[in-house]
Order: C-alpha cells, then sequence, then structure tokens
C-alpha cells in the first residue's frame, strides 16, 4: 500500500521557520514528481510548490523566494522548507506524488 507520510508541522510566529518533510513507500519515488499542497480553513485545497523527478521546480506565486521544496531520492522523501512565514500561510499541507496518493496532512499554525 502506497503511504505519503507527512511530518514537521507546527505552531510559530510569523516571521519564523518550518520545514516540513513527507516519507513516500513507492520504490519508484526518484522518477515522480511530488507536490506541496494546502489547505486553508473554508478554502479550497490549493498548490505551493512540485518538483520533477529530474529536480525542476515550479512555485505558487504566494509562496515565491518564501519556500524551497526539495527531494532526497534515496531516502525517498520530499521537503518543504519554509521561511518567512506569516498568518495567511496556516493550514493543512499535505504531499501528494504524480499517481494521485495523498498524504494525511500536517498543520501549520502560523500567529501574528
Amino acid at each position: 500500500q502506497v503511504q505519503l507520510v507527512e511530518s514537521g508541522g507546527g505552531l510559530v510566529q510569523a516571521g519564523g521557520s518550518l520545514r516540513l518533510s513527507c516519507a513516500a513507500s513507492r520504490n519508484i519515488f526518484s522518477i515522480l514528481a511530488m507536490s506541496w499542497y494546502r489547505q486553508a480553513p473554508g478554502k479550497q485545497r490549493e498548490l505551493v510548490a512540485r518538483i520533477t523527478g529530474g529536480g525542476s521546480t515550479n512555485y505558487a506565486d504566494f509562496v515565491k523566494g518564501r519556500f524551497t521544496i526539495s527531494r532526497d531520492n534515496a531516502k525517498k522523501t520530499v521537503y518543504l522548507q519554509m521561511n518567512s512565514l506569516k498568518p495567511e500561510d496556516t493550514g493543512v499541507y499535505y504531499c501528494s506524488d504524480s499517481r494521485g496518493s495523498w498524504g494525511q496532512g500536517t498543520q501549520v499554525t502560523v500567529s501574528s
């Protein structure tokens, strides 16, 4: 059974940093594109960042310059380094792979 397990969420003050991790179980992890999404209360889930198997990245405009997505194929893990956090970054962060699997999410709360 395919699993994606997120970790690293928590409560942080505005301007702070968090690093999210998503551990995957697929043996073909290295060729999959991996994405981070987030969902704020009462809002739709939105794409935050994506990284291809080859390491190409793209970001939502609202996180450019603040968040960095990366991957370690040997560990089958994708990361989201979040700096200069804002209260509007609060939400549940999910990772997803290009085969349609989703993790359970990790809560990020940024206080003002």
